[in-house]
């Protein structure tokens, strides 16, 4: 029972940065790419302690459920970041190839 308890504890974390979403339209070019360095890093990390959960030997459908939730959440806000970061790049690559 304790098991699924810290399942249940490592799955709200994972859920409450997604709900802790920053305002990334507002952000520089180098702030994007650092934000996507570390939403890599941080989904690095969550997957080496889904590695610990199932070295501990937890029920295989919750290590599946969690590794589903990490992996959703953090290609989320990758994707999310991407877009603007790519916007955000075009915008200063066509308007220094105007000048």
């Amino acid at each position: 029972m304790e098991e699924i308890e810290e399942i249940q504890n490592f799955v709200d974390m994972i859920n409450m940065r997604d709900s802790n979403s920053k305002e990334y339209q507002k952000m520089k070019i180098e702030e994007l790419s650092a934000e996507i360095r570390e939403v890599i890093k941080f989904q690095q990390e969550l997957f080496q302690r889904i590695e610990e959960f199932e070295i501990k030997g937890i029920q295989q459908d919750l290590i599946k459920y969690t590794k589903m939730i990490c992996k959703n959440t953090t290609e989320r806000e990758i994707l999310k970041i991407q877009e603007v970061y790519l916007k955000k790049i075009e915008k200063e690559y066509l308007k220094s190839n105007k000048k």
